[in-house]
């Protein structure tokens, strides 16, 4: 009997250039563009056969984009002419499926979008002018997992179950789930994500990789679906700091259609040259506990053993420090968020082009008359809480709990770092990947996102230890504007970190020997 042919296999290079895909840095990458060893149309294509390969099994991306390999043709052609470069020039990058790119709607992962017409982000045409190849949409949990208290991360009806590369049926958080896997297992070099709370920080600390949660008005948001323009931020996932600087140097930009971006004038600049790898020495960092009481003693000592490396670089500690009042944010929070995704969503759909909804109330129908598919996993108790509130910025109880959120996120965090003269506060991110359940929904332990989140403060997660073979990160949070002193310690810490562990992805579809690293 003759044997079954063998399953496709993922190369491992990109193309002469001897680059690992699981590995490459945006540095590397342009160096190889630069002196010729790498075309721009051949590292599209690269990624572009990888993701056909192995995205059956990751669901991390929904879409790719038609233009991609023409985009990366005109880059290669503009830099045999003598163009200069943009900072960016031919490196694909994924984008999440909230954020409108032209040719490809913003989909929130829902069908009620699919036939949606708007114009295309500002941080994208920003990408673009940077020289980036727009790659295609990353997977999410649907409505950026604004839609049930029970639902499922890195679920949407378009997309499917994105997929944790590092164990199977582990679940890669929310909601910018797509992103984190798609970054994490090699089918693209940078991938953009949004967050309201938690959704770059916890999927990049469940996968591995590096997130950036910037401040309030660093990043536009301008063509991107939302929940709350009062903590809504898009941001860089990669696998190092010093690619997710790079990232985020194109992302930061003024943009006039966003009045909360007027102070980024001032703010935007080139992050990678914060990237000190002896920021460490003499900083004083805090360290929060409280934030992950539950832990288990396994994911606890990823902790101990950071304090550790971040004592050796030469950090003095503070230890522990409270954030007072943090564990009343949550209350106020999910009042305000109830009101403001009525009020942001409404005035998003009528600004649209197209077949949609005309509100939140029409979402909620169609979703009603697509049940089978929609509602398949989950329901929708959150559109509907969301609908029952006036949705009016001018309502009295409503502005009584933005205020008291804010108030008690801000006081969080200044309170701590004022006192202790601290430079940031350390944290383990989240708890590690839990299995994806569509029973009883997410078993997240912990997340430590919610003061940053809400005060529209910046904070950096970056990988820290594994609990069996599965990846915790610990974030750096610092005050509004603090990205270049978060970078630099970011960067500083990851260089005396385990090296990030490159997932196995021989289990998935299209994944073979050569990805088993």
């Amino acid at each position: 009997m003759s044997e079954p042919p063998s399953p496709p296999q993922v190369t491992s290079a990109l193309g002469g250039s001897g680059l690992d895909p699981g590995t490459a840095t945006v540095a590397a990458l342009r160096r190889a563009l630069t002196e010729g060893a790498l075309t721009a149309a051949e590292l599209t294509a690269f990624y572009l056969s990888r993701i056909e390969r192995l995205n059956p099994g990751l669901r991390a991306v929904i879409s790719v984009s038609p233009q991609a390999a023409a985009d990366a043709r005109a880059s290669d052609e503009a830099r045999a002419s003598g163009a200069a470069p943009g900072p960016l020039a031919g490196i694909p990058v994924l984008i999440k499926d909230n954020i409108a790119a032209a040719g490809m709607p913003a989909t929130a992962g829902s069908p009620a979008l699919a036939e949606a017409d708007q114009d295309e982000a500002f941080l994208v045409t920003g990408l673009r002018e940077a020289g980036a190849v727009i790659l295609g949409k990353a997977n999410l949990s649907e409505w950026a997992g604004f839609r049930s208290s029970h639902s499922t991360s890195g679920w949407s009806t378009l997309g499917g179950q994105a997929v944790n590369p590092h164990g199977r049926g582990r679940n890669p958080s929310g909601s910018s789930s797509g992103s984190g896997v798609a970054v994490a297992a090699g089918l693209a070099p940078l991938a953009v994500g949004t967050e309201t709370d938690g959704s770059i920080v916890c999927p990049a600390s469940a996968c591995g990789i590096v997130g950036i949660k910037p401040t309030l008005g660093l990043v536009s948001r301008s063509g991107i679906v939302p929940i709350s323009l009062a903590q809504d931020t898009a941001g860089p996932m990669t696998r190092s700091v010093a690619d997710a600087a790079a990232l985020l140097s194109v992302l930061a930009a003024p943009d006039p259609a966003d009045p909360a971006t007027a102070p980024a004038a001032v703010r935007a600049r080139d992050y990678t040259g914060y990237l000190d790898a002896a920021a460490l020495a003499g900083a004083r960092l805090g360290v929060w506990r409280d934030g992950f009481s539950d832990a288990s003693e396994r994911t606890a000592a990823v902790l101990e053993q950071a304090l550790a490396l971040l004592r050796e670089a030469g950090a003095e500690l503070v230890d522990p420090v409270e954030l007072p009042g943090a564990a009343e944010i949550t209350e106020p929070e999910f009042a305000a968020l109830t009101h403001e995704f009525k009020h942001y969503l409404n005035a998003y759909l009528v600004d649209l082009r197209g077949p949609r909804p005309a509100d939140l109330a029409g979402l909620i129908k169609f979703n009603n008359q697509n049940a089978g598919t929609v509602l398949a996993h989950f329901g929708q108790e959150l559109f509907e809480q969301a609908e029952a509130t006036t949705g009016d910025p001018a309502d009295p109880g409503y502005q009584a709990a933005r205020a008291e959120a804010s108030r008690r996120a801000r006081e969080a965090l200044d309170g701590p770092l004022a006192a202790h003269r601290l430079d940031a506060i350390v944290t383990l991110t989240a708890s590690p990947a839990w299995l994806t359940d569509y029973v009883l929904g997410d078993h997240d332990v912990f997340h430590t996102s919610g003061p940053s989140a809400v005060a529209g403060y910046p904070a950096v997660s970056v990988p820290a230890g594994y609990v069996a073979g599965l990846p915790v990160g610990l974030s750096f949070l610092g005050p509004a504007w603090s990205e270049p002193a978060l970078i630099a310690l970011a960067h500083a810490f990851e260089q005396a970190a385990p090296p990030r562990l490159v997932p196995p992805l021989a289990g998935h579809p299209g994944g073979g020997p050569a990805d088993q690293r």
